[in-house]
């Protein structure tokens, strides 16, 4: 029996003019957009005037609601997954590490969970942050979660992630990562620079050898002396690499993000939460790694001060990105759900509201607090 879900009254967040307009919903796919009628044996959906944008990709989220990937459990990523569509994300990928000397569970469970209903946003695949990266550069990551490049490390991961390992963060200076870069990119995998003390030279290399994006861009990479350029500057010049943005004004100076949005301009950037456990939970004190951390404003620190996350989901994120670069809701939008499409491959399905396109959208309100979140034409959340 067909499934049939049509949203009324609602406003396309790209429309050169305002009116109104319904989408039905098909079986998870959208099938019109326009003046349409309801039918029997169809739900309805009344927008009543709120804006309809495509679902949100969050490319890089380690955990939210509580939960975290490494914690392992079904329980775990169900919550992550709901927290998620709270915030208008309709797709993540499952962000987390390799653990070079123990267990692998948990990357084991993402992959199995991959495509599975978890009752939110859809897990899509998995961004492996490591194991080939510089421990200068190692941020958060814990020791026992870096090791040489190895081809034979690669394919036990490759083993374990049973075709859904989508994207992983690798330093592009370390012997042996070239050819890695090259198996990733035979791979359709994503091969992402971070977590590196590459300079110039050693990113163009890698972006020859295939690396197409950045992972959280300024973050655990050198930064830019002005008689050795690094990458920053390589990553800046080369058109096809796109790069993750954090807006939360935390990681990023709201300054330096605005001069990144310059350089890189919308076609370039994909935001991202790199989202920890706090994300949907109140202000307060919480537990990460056996270590108290206290998470306020959407930041989320160690006693010492340390920062170790952003607690903000990534609809709170676009109206800080609009606030701190001036660019428009449908700029915005893009960001966040295009361009990821893009990265990822997925824009014959996901990333706009389109006739033929994966029914994964959201409703906001003129303050940008979402609304109603839709996941293959299911409503997974609703205020």
């Amino acid at each position: 029996m067909t499934k049939r879900l049509l949203v009324m009254n609602c406003r396309l967040f790209d429309a050169e003019y305002q009116e109104k307009v319904s989408i039905l919903i098909e079986d998870g796919v959208i099938r019109q957009i326009g003046d349409v009628e309801s039918e029997g044996g169809c739900n309805v959906l009344d927008a009543e005037g709120r804006i309809a944008a495509p679902g949100f990709i969050d490319v890089h989220i380690q955990g939210a609601g509580g939960a975290d990937v490494l914690d392992g459990t079904i329980d775990g990523l169900e919550a992550i997954s709901r927290t998620c569509a709270r915030f208008g994300v309709t797709s993540f990928l499952a962000t987390t590490v390799y653990n070079a000397s123990g267990d692998n569970e948990h990357l084991a469970l993402a992959a199995d969970c991959t495509g599975r209903d978890l009752g939110g946003a859809n897990l899509i695949g998995i961004h492996l942050e490591g194991p080939f990266i510089a421990e200068t550069k190692k941020g958060m990551i814990q020791p026992d979660c870096i090791c040489h490049a190895s081809m034979d490390v690669l394919y036990k991961i490759l083993d374990i992630t049973a075709g859904k390992l989508t994207m992983m963060t690798i330093a592009p200076e370390l012997d042996g990562s070239l050819e890695i870069i090259h198996r990733l990119v035979d791979s359709h995998i994503v091969a992402s620079f971070a977590h590196s003390g590459a300079d110039y030279e050693q990113t163009l290399a890698g972006i020859t050898a295939g690396i197409s994006h950045a992972t959280h861009l300024f973050n655990a990479m050198t930064r830019i002396p002005h008689r050795a350029p690094g990458p920053l500057v390589a990553i800046f010049e080369n058109e096809k690499v796109t790069a993750q943005l954090i807006a939360d004004g935390v990681h990023l100076h709201p300054s330096v993000l605005k001069l990144a949005f310059d350089i890189l301009g919308p076609e370039r950037i994909v935001l991202i939460t790199d989202g920890m456990q706090a994300m949907g939970l109140p202000d307060g004190q919480y537990v990460y790694n056996g270590v108290e951390y206290e998470s306020k404003n959407g930041a989320a620190r160690y006693k010492d001060g340390t920062l170790i996350g952003t607690a903000l989901g990534l609809s709170e994120l676009v109206k800080r990105l609009i606030s701190f670069t001036d660019c428009n809701l449908e700029l915005a939008v893009k960001m966040v759900a295009e361009n990821p499409a893009k990265v990822l491959g997925l824009t014959d399905r996901k990333g706009s509201i389109a006739v033929g396109i994966d029914a994964d959208l959201f409703l906001l309100d003129e303050d940008l607090s979402v609304q109603a979140t839709i996941v293959g034409g299911k409503v997974v959340f609703h205020k």
